[in-house]
This record gives C-alpha cells, structure tokens and sequence, in this order.
C-alpha cells in the first residue's frame, strides 16, 4: 500500500512538472511569436511612403522640372498607412496642378477632385515628394517622383589580404 501511494505520488510530482513545464515552454513560444511578429511588422510593415522618404533622405532627388511625369506614385493615406497607386501628375511652376491615376489596363484618368497644401495653396514638391495634399472629399494623399530619386553612391570595392589570393 505504501507503494501505491508512493508511486501516485511521484506520478503526481511527474504531472505538475510537465504540466508546469507545458506552460512554460508555450508561454515562451507565445511571446517569442508575438516578438517576431512585431519585429517584421515593424520592418515590413513600413508602408510604401515611409521607405520612399528614406530613400529620398539618403540619397536626394533630382529636380522635379515642370513637366507632365509619366511614373509617379501616389500615396493615399488613410489610418495612418499609405497606399500606394500609379499614376503622373503635371507640374507647373514647381507646383502640382494636376494627378492622374492609372488603371490595370494602362489607362489614365484624372484625379477631378480639387486638392491643396494644408494652407490651402498649390502643394510643393521638396526633395522629390510633395507636401501633404488635401482633397476635396478630405482624402490625404502625397505624390512621390519616384524617377527623381538620386542613384546610390559608388562604394569602393573591398580587397583583402595576400591569403585571398
């Protein structure tokens, strides 16, 4: 009998380590996926303007010339992520006056709605983006010259030693 209770009692002494254990060890792949999953939001989640201004901020852009631009992409902003279609958009005066938007067929159409700066003027273009545009019906949009964007600069090749040869 004392074996009975003996043994039951080492089963049990078993079952509360693994169970224990159990949750331990899913506890710590539950945080380690939540940690994944946050680190590659984090780094694929940035939407397309936000890699499109780093860029940007890296390298420069080029002038934007007054002119009508034929692969521009447009950034609609909409909870706080941008969206990112493609369209052209004419320029005037270092202004925008005009967007259109390209469908799956290669067409355009022209962006009706009227739209400003946040001051109510013609947006701008800085350093290959616009500021911010305003629409009409309160849509917030930028526009990025995406071929305006400054190639990287050249890197010394690396050489090693006379063990690489």
């Amino acid at each position: 009998m004392y074996e009975n209770v003996k043994s039951t009692s080492v089963q049990l002494a078993k079952f509360v380590y693994l169970k224990f254990t159990c949750k331990f060890v899913c506890m710590k792949v539950t945080l380690t996926l939540i940690l994944m999953t946050l680190g590659l939001s984090s780094v694929l989640g940035q939407d397309c303007l936000e890699q499109w201004k780093k860029a940007f901020e890296e390298r420069g852009a080029y002038t934007v010339a007054d002119d009508i631009h034929r692969k521009v992409y447009i950034a609609f902003i909409e909870d706080g992520v941008a969206n990112c279609v493609l369209g052209k958009a004419r320029v005037e005066g270092g202004k925008i006056v005009s967007i259109f938007l390209q469908y799956e067929d290669a067409t355009y159409e022209l962006m009706d709605l009227k739209f400003t700066n946040k001051l109510k003027l013609p947006p701008v273009i800085t350093n290959g983006i616009s500021e911010e545009i305003i629409t009409e019906d309160r849509q917030h949009l930028y526009v990025i010259f995406v071929e305006k964007l400054k190639p990287k600069q050249k890197e010394y090749k690396v050489v090693g030693g006379p063990d690489d040869l």
